[in-house]
């Protein structure tokens, strides 16, 4: 196999995306220059490459330039959740990926980086466990720092669910239906909107911001994700009390992006509810994982107990998001 790194240009985009999309073995959406490209031009200095072995594509990564800490560095795209180095079918073998780490080696050498960044895609989101490619980042100097995330496996769960929650979850859930709630898809721009006051509401007093901006999270409804996003809403009466945006990752995975609740109504457990819910309609619409994400902070170093406690108690599994690291 000869290969040769191509850096991307706009005229590769179809062709990135059938690769992601189609034959690699553990890309999503968040991977695709669709979703990447919802940003503005100039918020990122784009330094994506392809590794291609003659027409056809090898691997992807979605990458950034970015000056960090004084380092010229070569880091997942800035716009994703995930970036890293996505593999096709085919090329996830020994031999090939002993070619291609070497070769990636080269290229940062020879472009003047001195850092290189990499958050790799989950497992839960691959087609395959992702440890081969986890040994190779590890034997080519690569540390790792490591975020823990929550997820169930829905066709383990009991036909109501409930036997798989901890006693206090059972609890808070019992609570929950003493009001009269109930959770509806938000179908209408208004609905978004009203649920984006709330999550920003809900993000100030961690002192940030969505990472998104509501004309963004329009955007993916109306357009560019329309098939991929969905949002949710527990309405008591018509007052909209909590909500979420969920990712919709190839019919496999339901993942939870934002999840908000008015503060007066946590106490009515209010969250309690719509995730009980989210979990059933996961289950009944026939997906293999339902995911919490993670509830980590800096770098994965601070673990948020309350918000882990919660999640775990409705029976979750765990799952490691990896970013891996080197100075080049």
């Amino acid at each position: 196999m000869d290969l040769q790194i191509v850096k991307y240009t706009d005229s590769l985009e179809s062709k990135w995306d059938n690769f992601v999309n189609k034959e690699s073995v553990n890309g999503t959406f968040l991977q695709t220059r669709n979703f990447l490209n919802y940003h503005p031009i100039g918020r990122f200095e784009d330094s994506s490459i392809l590794i291609m072995n003659g027409p056809n594509i090898v691997a992807v990564i979605p990458a950034s330039r970015k000056n960090i800490d004084g380092k010229l560095t070569f880091c997942s795209h800035m716009g994703s959740t995930f970036g890293g180095m996505v593999l096709s079918r085919s090329a996830y073998n020994v031999s090939n990926l002993e070619k291609i780490f070497p070769l990636l080696d080269r290229f940062l050498i020879d472009e003047g980086y001195q850092k290189v960044i990499m958050k790799a895609t989950s497992d839960i989101f691959s087609d395959k466990r992702m440890a081969l490619l986890d040994y190779e980042f590890f034997r080519y100097g690569y540390n790792q720092y490591n975020e823990i995330a929550f997820f169930l496996k829905c066709n383990n769960l009991p036909e109501d669910g409930m036997s798989m929650m901890s006693a206090s979850r059972r609890r808070d859930y019992k609570y929950s239906l003493k009001n009269d709630f109930r959770i509806e898809c938000l179908k209408t721009d208004e609905q978004v909107k009203e649920f984006y006051m709330i999550l920003e509401e809900n993000l100030k007093k961690f002192d940030t911001v969505p990472v998104h901006s509501v004309e963004e999270l329009l955007d993916f409804k109306n357009h560019r994700l329309s098939d991929l996003v969905r949002f949710y809403g527990v309405f008591e009466e018509n007052r909209l009390v909590a909500g979420t945006m969920l990712f919709d990752f190839n019919h496999k995975v339901l993942h939870t992006q934002y999840l908000a609740c008015l503060p007066e109504y946590n106490s009515k457990f209010a969250m309690n509810y719509m995730d009980y819910n989210l979990i059933m309609i996961a289950k009944n619409e026939g997906f293999d994982i339902f995911s919490f994400g993670t509830s980590t902070g800096n770098h994965g170093k601070e673990l948020n107990l309350g918000l882990a406690l919660y999640k775990e108690g409705f029976g979750c599994d765990y799952s490691v998001n990896r970013t891996y690291y080197k100075m080049v």
